[in-house]
């Protein structure tokens, strides 16, 4: 009896061959399920950017672009700058970046997709890395170059108005290129309040000045988004716990943004050009009447219908998970090789006020968006959508950091609960302890990975779900770019042609893409702007409907 006894045990606690090598088969294939769902992902997502990119050499001018594009040719980078100043609308900034952008021609705005792509991807993965540092975590560069290139492709396709958020440049500027400037200043935030060197932190408190200054100067929406968020973030570091001395820090580089971004928008207020812009506004009620906040209130809500009709916006939550699974056991062979069971993510918790900071910074944030837009634009003004990049990088961000967590709470779970049956074990004697607790932790190692499997292939699913539903976007976009720029290209030869033979009004015909602007948009040629810039950039006097 005896015997048998230990031939059963022996046959419970070393499993046969087969059985072994069907366990290692099923461990290797965990293993590799979640760097495999990842490259899929990014594989995915980068796809989707690289054609974005690569349309960027079909990009052709229109609307503002022609005024730009004369305007840096003729006067310079500094001439489009003053001429912003004193004549359109004060954004000193934007009109700067223009000229560097346009200065060459049109080689600028066919290269600066790809420019803003490769900036914020890159900027994205540091911000990951920080994040998951900062939660106790080991980084992993596929997991978070997943979730900076899922973020990106939501940001550009997922929209309304894809042409403009990526591939027109004076959109592009205005409203995309700050959120990138945003991310990589959070990364200085992040090493500036936590270096040593007195004079390194001094460097970066005048940068964040410098910096936010610059973004008053650049885009009002993305002024009042991210100013909200550093009030508040310089609101939370004053609350303990941590030393006084190292939570002044924060506040400081918060309190010098938001002195910055202050003195930007005050030199844009006050400007000629934002004067004279101002001026051509019709009279309207004061934006604090009860009038018009129900009016904007309605504003914002048609715009959050909007947004939340497209579910693909769930995606960033759901690179997310894969995130967090990649912090837990399943998906960190060497810390189960160490014993470090538990994923990180969940070792350093983060305060409830830090993790419910960005609701209300989006919902205030969009609504500040929709009140700028309805007080310069009308009751239309909802409806420009590449203003909204301002706070959907917020909003993308906040969902993958969710997501994030979730993957890190789901990974750790099965080993939680484990914990009990393996302290019961304790109290038995110490062969069968012992034992008990070896199977005690194969089952609950096998738990978990079978968890993390399950989370990686749900998570992994919607992501890619997420990221085919803007296929038609994208399919779209390409056909529409790609056709104006045979069309446009035809045209620019024959107008180049024609000029050169001494003609002073030439032909146009009106090439519409992106629901922007073209010559003749109106019915009073002295009030259209766009062909007075197309015949400026021929050097025609005018240009008539062909």
């Amino acid at each position: 009896m005896g015997t048998a006894s230990m031939a059963g045990e022996g046959v419970r606690g070393h499993p046969s061959a087969p059985g072994r090598a069907s366990a290692a088969r099923r461990a290797r294939l965990r293993r590799l399920l979640l760097p495999g769902v990842c490259a899929t992902v990014v594989a995915a997502a980068g796809a989707l950017i690289a054609v974005g990119c690569f349309l960027g050499l079909y990009v052709r001018p229109t609307s503002d672009d022609w005024c730009a594009a004369w305007k840096s040719r003729d006067l310079g980078v500094l001439g489009i700058t003053a001429d912003f100043y004193t004549t359109q609308n004060g954004r000193i900034t934007n009109a700067f970046l223009s000229g560097l952008v346009y200065a060459d021609g049109l080689t600028g705005i066919k290269v600066f997709p790809t420019v803003i792509a490769v900036a914020f991807t890159a900027g994205l993965v540091l911000l990951g890395r920080e994040f998951v540092r900062r939660l106790g975590g080991r980084p992993r560069v596929l997991p978070l170059t997943a979730c900076a290139l899922v973020i990106q492709a939501l940001l550009y396709f997922a929209g309304t108005r894809s042409y403009q958020v990526l591939l027109w440049a004076p959109a592009t500027i205005s409203h995309t290129l700050p959120s990138v400037i945003g991310v990589w200043a959070l990364l200085l935030a992040v090493h500036t309040v936590r270096h040593r060197s007195a004079a390194v932190r001094a460097a970066g408190f005048a940068a964040a000045f410098l910096i936010a200054f610059a973004i008053g100067t650049l885009s009002e929406p993305f002024a009042l988004v991210s100013g909200l968020l550093a009030a508040a973030v310089g609101l939370l570091a004053l609350l303990p716990p941590g030393p006084a001395r190292i939570r002044r820090r924060p506040f400081l580089w918060c309190l010098l943004w938001c002195a910055g971004l202050v003195c930007g928008l005050a030199v844009l207020y006050a400007s000629p050009g934002a004067r004279w812009r101002r001026a051509q506004q019709p009279e309207r009620q004061s934006m604090l009447s009860a009038a018009e906040l129900r009016a904007t209130f309605e504003d914002w809500l048609r715009m959050w219908d909007v947004v939340t009709g497209q579910w693909a916006y769930l995606g960033a939550a759901a690179v997310g998970v894969l995130l967090g699974l990649s912090l837990g056991p399943g998906g960190s062979p060497r810390s189960r090789g160490r014993g470090r069971g538990s994923p990180p993510g969940l070792r350093r918790k983060l305060p409830v006020t830090v993790l419910l900071l960005p609701v209300p910074v989006v919902l205030l944030g969009s609504f500040a968006v929709v009140a700028g837009l309805r007080s310069g634009y009308g009751p239309t003004g909802w409806t420009y959508a590449r203003t909204w990049t301002s706070y959907l990088v917020v909003m993308e961000l906040a969902l993958c950091g969710y997501g994030t967590l979730l993957g890190a709470w789901a990974a750790r779970r099965p080993a939680a609960r484990a914990g009990p049956r393996t302290a019961k074990a304790t109290a038995t004697t110490a062969a069968t302890a012992t034992a008990t607790a070896k199977a005690t932790a194969a089952a609950t190692a096998t738990a978990t990975a079978a968890a993390v499997g399950v989370g990686v292939v749900a998570a992994g699913c919607l992501t890619l779900a997420s990221t085919a539903a803007l296929v038609p976007n994208v399919q779209q976009l390409t056909t529409a770019t790609v056709t104006r720029a045979a069309a446009w290209d035809a045209q620019n030869a024959r107008i180049r042609a024609e000029a050169a033979r001494g003609v002073t009004d030439a032909g146009y015909t009106p090439l519409h893409i992106g629901n922007l602007a073209e010559p003749f948009f109106t019915g009073t040629y002295e009030r259209d702007w766009v062909a007075a810039c197309v015949a400026k950039w021929y050097g025609l006097d005018r240009v008539h409907r062909r």
